[in-house]
């Protein structure tokens, strides 16, 4: 598994966007970018964290991201520690969240989809799964089990 520095020029670069989103023009990324804001469950403070969308479904909406840097991640322990003070920005949209994890086989369908969706860049896709997941991802059955069961999936959807 992937550890970035958090000073480092990637947590930079994967950052780039929250002033966009801060200025209201979150939507300029369309539904491919969400800004997920939660509470530190040690400091107590505001945290932001710009996640890719994996896929976005309109009924919900449901958006699933995927936890790229595993389950001891800051964000997913944050919000795991205060799940009533999850909020989403997509699009144009933003609402208070609740929070899933997809089962394997939801989340495997899930991944061969976001591959269909992409297949044009399909071995940078591949390519950035073996980067996050330090083995070689070549896009079968058996490499989304795998994939899914280190990297998990999560549905965040309006709180009801």
């Amino acid at each position: 598994m992937v550890q970035l520095k958090k000073k480092g020029l990637l947590t930079w670069l994967f950052r780039a966007p929250l002033p966009l989103f801060h200025l209201g023009l979150g939507r300029l990324f369309g539904k491919r970018i969400l800004l997920l804001t939660h509470i530190g469950r040690r400091t107590g403070l505001r945290r932001e964290t710009l996640l890719e969308v994996v896929e976005y479904r309109k009924d919900g909406p449901e958006v699933v991201v995927a936890n790229g840097f595993g389950p001891e991640s800051d964000w997913v322990r944050n919000i795991e520690a205060k799940p009533e003070q999850v909020e989403v920005t997509v699009g144009s949209q933003h609402f208070a969240a609740k929070y899933r994890f997809l089962g394997e086989q939801e989340a495997v369908n899930v991944i061969k989809d976001y591959e269909h969706r992409n297949r044009f860049i399909s071995p940078i896709v591949r390519k950035g799964f073996s980067w996050l997941v330090g083995w070689r991802y070549q896009g079968s059955d058996d490499d989304r089990r795998r994939l899914v069961r280190q990297i998990p999936l999560i549905a965040l959807r309006p709180q009801t």
